[in-house]
Parts: structure tokens; sequence; C-alpha cells
């Protein structure tokens, strides 16, 4: 049987490893870093302020790709955490998965700002974060496999929503 996948997406600084690690743990799930995936020119690029393009993007979401892919094909749960700011994106993600899930968390640019300012040893400045709100194209209603949760509850009440929602579809 093929394992399933959890995307948690969103902008920087939006708490996407945080939950995403924490979904693992509930899962017995493997616990993927988006982050990892970037080649260093794109982690030059953010260091030096300087926004990603589409260009940029698409290796990192093709090795992403693999990796999940492969993990679901041996049959592995694996959680990520990963913007999937665009939908484009997301089509790279799901491409070919049978059971794939995205969690978009939802925040207002001043809520997250606030956050990333306060963050230490992240190579993503909150000076780029305009930029991602300037990417990001929320998941759709017809995105069948993406939920939306609002951020501003609290990270422990975000979590048991999110795990209630996994349950209801069979993830849990």
């Amino acid at each position: 049987m093929k394992g399933k996948c959890v995307i948690v997406m969103g902008v920087s600084g939006c708490g996407k490893s945080t939950i995403a690690e924490a979904i693992a743990k509930e899962m017995n799930a493997v616990f993927l870093e988006g982050d990892d995936f970037h080649s260093q020119s794109n982690i030059d690029k953010m260091k030096a302020g300087i926004p990603l393009t589409d260009d940029d993007r698409k290796g990192w979401l093709e090795n992403i790709h693999t990796k999940i892919t492969t993990d679901t094909d041996k049959g592995e749960d694996s959680i990520l955490s990963c913007s999937a700011l665009k939908r484009k994106y997301r089509d790279t993600l799901r491409k070919d998965m049978a059971h794939i899930l995205f969690i978009y968390l939802k925040g207002s640019f001043e809520l997250i700002h606030g956050w990333m300012e306060k963050r230490k040893h992240h190579f993503m400045p909150p000076e780029l974060l305009k930029s991602q709100f300037d990417t990001l194209e929320e998941p759709t209603a017809e995105e069948k496999d993406a939920i939306t949760v609002h951020i501003d509850a609290g990270i422990q009440s975000e979590i048991q929503h999110i795990l209630q929602q996994l349950k209801k579809r069979n993830y849990l």
C-alpha cells in the first residue's frame, strides 16, 4: 500500500516546520523540512534579501516531489513543511500522488512578520515576507486536497484542529 503525504504550507515564518513536526510525531511519519531541498544558490539569494523566482523554485520543487514520491511508493508516510505558495507549485508536488493533503497555515502579514522578527538563525529575513505574500495564491475550493487553518488560535489549538481534519480524511 502506498504511503500518505501531508504538506504543511504557507508563507515563511507561519509555523510550518513546528506544526509539521508535531503532525509527523502523531502520524508516526517521516518529517521533511522543505528548506533542506533548496540549492545553495537559492539560500544565498534569500540571505541576500533577493526573492526567489519561479525558475529558482523549479528544481527545488522537483527535488521535493522526487523524495515524497519515492517515500510514498515504499509505503512510508511523509510530513513536509514547504511554502507551496502558488497553485502551479502545488500541482508540481501533487503530480501522480494519490494520497496527498495540503494544510495551508493562514495568517496576517503583521502577525507573521512579528514572529519572524523574533526568530534567530534562519536564512529568510523578515524583509522578504512581503514578497511571499505577493506570490501567495491561497488554495481554492477546487483544490479538494487542501485545508485552510487560521493560525491565530495558538499552536496547540491549531495542531488539534489539524489532527481532527486528518482523522476525517483517514490520514490518522
